[in-house]
């Protein structure tokens, strides 16, 4: 993973002494709350309905074993004991004392990592594929890639104030586990007919109140030509995106009023401005000294003598978790392993200090010191020898990490909705677990198969429930919790957005309208057709029929 030069850590540390100043001087009265409002969200600071909410950055979704056990601390020291990883690949804590929150970052800064620009209306963190360099389906791999974007962005003057907040997500091949469809911009690596690496760009996406699939407005760039293609787009949203109305400021907005054709013709011209830029052009070199930050571990070779064939025919929970939850891995002898966030005993996303402790020294012990966040809220270690599976599961299994349920209908994405939240208008950690509880029988949710449901407390969609196979999304009547649900949605390869049922739903009420269109699904699917196949081939009307019933 990339490891920070002096330049990098004197910008953290610097940053740092510049936020312990700024909170020391609101907490004298000497800042008003408007005026340390914007410095507290540049260091990923939020207020939320109980406590302060700090959001730490994690590039891409890679950790380092050090950074995880720091982030185990922090949890520990500072909040409650336990962190929250969200869709975009970062950690929330959602109980840290303002006046501590210096000090966390000065912890961070210890292990190469912070705060910035994880809030306001910047240039968030960049997401990727979780599965990245192992994929053996992959055109290239995202993360040097990802990297240079994170380098430029950071801090970047003319981006620090956008009309709205921006997302950036790049994946490496055919498969998108990126969601790039539904971002602002979106990035998949392709090749050209002579076999050059490029970039097939998507502008637009997003969710929320109104959510959008992204549209392509090049097919092909190539790498020399990616921060300066991604500079004209961002200068463009920023000198004509919305600044008068929040809800009309995001650039799917800018894109949807222009029409893609315009947009890519705005860009275009600005681009011919900078494309030569020296500042902006990347040479060979430029990419080839990222990729050495991720080049793979030295494998070893011999590690599949049989142990884990052998184990799986002797043991059948050590066989359903190795097929749910290992991948296949580019490099022979190895797997890459799923370590489930979702189980009945916490909410969706949630780690303990010491969970995080421990799957940071399995991480030294397993994976070459390595884990990854992905964007369904689980953790991954990307290079287990075969060998070691048995005894990993079995240590994954003590701390209630190995739940055999990657990809099942309870396998969900879920926000913290009302618990924590103060933009929510109803609860999702309880609705979760009320479906969790209802669907535990194994088997049946392997029959199931691959299902993606997706629950947000609010609009702005933080559980991207509008491309969840199944949408739950809460909302407020006359001061009770109600739910939407919509069916149909997909934030993969073909992407699409959820139709809506019909009226909302009581929450007593959402585990039995889930069951009720699960039922519908289990009737009307022909062999093993997935749910989502299911739904485009039949329509929503025996779900809506059943649901009313």
């Amino acid at each position: 993973m990339y490891q920070y030069d002096s330049h990098d850590q004197t910008l953290i540390e610097e940053r740092v002494a510049q936020f312990r100043d700024q909170t020391r001087r609101y907490l004298a009265g000497e800042l008003s709350e408007d005026e340390f409002r914007p410095l507290r969200l540049q260091n990923g600071l939020y207020i939320q309905r109980f406590a302060p909410m700090l959001r730490v950055s994690i590039p891409y979704g890679m950790l380092s074993s050090d950074q995880l056990r720091m982030l185990g601390h922090i949890a520990r020291k500072y909040d409650r004991d336990y962190g929250h990883f969200s869709t975009r690949q970062n950690i929330q804590y959602n109980w840290p004392a303002l006046e501590s929150v210096p000090d966390i970052l000065a912890d961070l800064a210890k292990v190469q990592m912070h705060a910035i620009q994880t809030s306001g209306n910047c240039i968030r963190n960049v997401t990727s594929d979780h599965l990245a360099g192992i994929n053996p389906d992959e055109v290239a791999d995202p993360r040097p890639y990802c990297e240079m974007i994170r380098q430029w962005a950071t801090l970047h003057p003319e981006f620090a104030y956008l009309p709205r907040k921006f997302k950036i997500a790049v994946s490496g091949g055919p498969r998108d586990r990126a969601a790039t469809q539904v971002h602002d911009i979106g990035l998949q690596l392709v090749r050209d007919d002579t076999g050059e690496i490029g970039f097939r760009v998507l502008v637009g996406g997003g969710l929320g109140r109104t959510p959008i699939i992204g549209e392509v407005i090049r097919e092909f760039i190539p790498e020399r030509d990616l921060l300066s293609y991604l500079e004209a787009i961002l200068r463009v949203y920023n000198l004509l995106g919305r600044r008068d109305n929040i809800y009309k400021a995001r650039i799917k907005i800018l894109v949807r009023s222009m029409g893609a054709e315009k947009f890519r013709e705005a860009v275009d011209r600005e681009w011919s401005e900078i494309r030569d830029d020296p500042r902006l052009v990347r040479k060979p070199a430029d990419f080839e000294r990222l990729r050495t930050f991720f080049a793979p571990p030295n494998y070893a070779e011999g590690t599949d003598s049989g142990v884990s064939e052998r184990a799986q025919a002797e043991n059948p929970a050590f066989a359903r978790w190795f097929r749910h939850n290992t991948v296949a891995h580019k490099h022979p002898g190895y797997r890459a392993v799923h370590i489930s966030l979702k189980s009945l005993h916490r909410a969706p996303g949630d780690m303990t200090s010491s969970q995080m402790q421990a799957v940071a020294d399995l991480a030294d012990r397993y994976s070459y010191g390595e884990i990854r966040v992905s964007h369904k809220q689980n953790l991954l270690l990307a290079d287990v020898p075969m060998d070691a599976l048995p005894e990993l599961w079995t240590r994954l299994s003590e701390l209630d990490l190995a739940t055999p349920n990657i990809g099942t209908l309870n396998d969900m994405i879920c926000c913290p909705g009302l618990d924590f939240c103060s933009l929510a208008n109803a609860g999702s950690i309880d609705v979760a677990a009320d479906i969790t509880a209802r669907f535990q029988d194994l088997d049946y949710l392997y029959d199931l198969g691959d299902i993606r449901l997706n629950l947000s407390g609010c609009m702005n969609g933080c559980g991207h429930h509008s491309v969840g196979h199944i949408g739950v999304l809460g909302v407020d009547k006359k001061g009770q919790e109600f739910y939407q649900i919509t069916l149909g949605g997909s934030s993969a390869e073909d992407a699409s957005l959820g139709d809506r049922v019909g009226p909302a739903v009581s929450k007593d009420q959402v585990a039995d309208t889930i069951e009720a269109i699960i039922h519908t699904y289990t009737e009307t699917r022909e062999g093993d057709e997935g749910f989502l196949d299911t739904y485009r081939r039949v329509g929503m009307e025996p779900f809506k029929e059943r649901v009313y019933a």
